[in-house]
């Protein structure tokens, strides 16, 4: 476990070097993007937020799974179909594009570690490939989270798209969900 502050001139975590100024941009609400080289066909983001939250009440509302169609706009579903300690989840998503709508449905194995990671892993769906990783850590008198996609989408679109359309909509299902967990 590791806790930072403000006033600490750089911090390490989740292989990120965080400068005060990064780090003061974070707890006034920005959401920092890096996207990274992945398939051809696919796209990997790694975004991060402060949540002026402890973490154990981010951590408890966020594995309240079927919540997360209020988290993320595109979700229309998500199930929990297996308790355990692998969980099995079903999630389904609606996105709009240009003259289309695109309908994806995907059954992640979901391994938690107590208060600090869940690991999303793809078992079945409508991608090629689809793995995650939501990171908790204490920062300051709240919490720093930090999720990482990789997907890879069973339809042919080059990884640029992909990539700017994640690096698009991540932060802003990341700032929808900061909404949410704030008001509860």
């Amino acid at each position: 476990m590791s806790t930072y502050f403000i006033s600490d001139s750089v911090y390490t975590g989740s292989e990120t070097v965080w400068g005060q100024e990064k780090l003061w941009s974070l707890m006034q609400g920005e959401v920092f993007v890096q996207t990274q080289p992945y398939t051809a066909w696919g796209g990997a983001v790694t975004a991060s937020m402060y949540l002026p939250l402890v973490r154990s009440h981010v951590w408890q509302q966020l594995t309240d799974y079927p919540r997360w169609v209020q988290y993320f706009p595109d979700i229309t579903k998500s199930e929990i179909l297996q308790r355990g300690e692998v969980k099995h989840l079903y999630q389904a998503a609606q996105k709009a594009f240009l003259f289309f709508t695109a309908q994806v449905e995907i059954y992640l194995n979901v391994v938690e570690e107590l208060g600090q990671k869940i690991q999303f892993r793809f078992e079945k769906g409508t991608f090629h490939d689809f793995n995650a990783i939501l990171e908790l850590q204490d920062c300051s008198s709240g919490t720093l989270l930090t999720y990482t996609v990789q997907a890879t989408p069973n339809l042919p679109i080059p990884s640029i798209l992909i990539q700017q359309a994640m690096n698009f909509e991540l932060p802003a299902n990341l700032r929808k969900m900061r909404q949410v967990l704030c008001k509860g």
